[in-house]
């Protein structure tokens, strides 16, 4: 290959590069995973005979699904022996590497809360979901992507839907509103107000935190308003050092905590009907964003 066609097939891919690397981080909720994809990507790109590919992004996509497919398989026997609560890594957006999210399937297809949700589909559900929901790619072209029938695909998104819906009803709150939420969370916790904490927390939340065992994190989920309320107030109440930065992450409100010795997390909150009914805290440094 000269340096010339070599060239030519790296800017091919960089032209479609942010609307890859969203789609490979939407199916594996990891960025690092998702740059080994667009890597073995580009490399196979640069191995097939280009002047028969009429259409690069579509082939780029489907490779990227079928590679991103495969290591979602291969990790699920390695999640077994992942120490506590796996969450999605976290991942600035503002700018977005991902390129525009100017769509709110877009946008809301990369939120912490359901990109933990999908964890619980199976590699071919979530991949119909992510590409038919985000990507509004129709079922025949997914169907050619996966090597299944458009049926078959309909189906999928049609099982995969099922399930996002029964937990979307708790994360329904516009931005506005979880970011009055998220203010207000961090103020309560950090004055160790109890009463104020329970307040905002809905009676069926659910934290969860990740510290994949590099990390100090509860390794279960802690469940209920006031186990929360008394779990953050504990961490981040009076007397414990902190400071607090205001971020966007996921397309969605955030923070980073860091503690005087340096222990970094960044935390995330889905909310409803006026309460917070999820706390994401990732504190895994082989996940957290560069500092700064």
């Amino acid at each position: 290959m000269t340096t010339t066609e070599a060239a030519e097939a790296a800017g091919a891919l960089q032209a479609h590069r942010p609307m890859l690397l969203g789609l490979a981080y939407r199916l594996l909720g990891s960025l690092h995973d998702a740059e080994d994809v667009l890597q073995e990507t580009y490399l196979r790109w640069l191995g097939v005979d280009r002047s028969t590919v009429d259409e690069p992004r579509r082939y780029l996509s489907r490779v990227v699904t079928r590679l991103a497919l495969d290591r979602l398989r291969a990790r699920q026997a390695a999640r077994e022996t992942y120490v506590g609560t796996w969450l999605p890594e976290p991942v600035p957006t503002a700018p977005s590497p991902f390129g525009p999210l100017d769509r709110a399937e877009l946008r809301d297809s990369l939120s912490t809360a359901l990109l933990h949700v999908l964890e619980r589909l199976t590699p071919p559900e979530r991949a119909v979901y992510v590409l038919h929901t985000a990507f509004d790619l129709p079922y025949a072209e997914i169907a050619e992507i996966l090597d299944r029938t458009p049926e078959d695909c309909r189906q999928l998104h049609h099982r995969a839907t099922a399930r996002v819906r029964q937990e979307q009803r708790r994360f329904t709150a516009s931005r506005a509103e979880r970011e009055r939420l998220l203010d207000a969370f961090l103020a309560a916790a950090r004055d160790g107000d109890l009463a104020a904490l329970t307040d905002l927390v809905a009676t069926d939340a659910t934290a969860w935190n990740d510290g994949g065992g590099r990390a100090r994190a509860a390794r279960n989920p802690v469940t209920g308003a006031d186990r929360i309320a008394r779990f953050f107030a504990g961490i981040y109440g009076p007397g414990r050092q902190w400071t607090i930065r205001r971020v966007e992450l996921n397309g969605e409100p955030a923070a980073v905590l860091t503690r005087a010795d340096g222990g970094r997390y960044t935390l995330t909150l889905s909310a409803a009907d006026g309460r917070i009914t999820g706390v994401y805290v990732v504190g895994n440094p082989e996940k957290l964003p560069p500092a700064g």
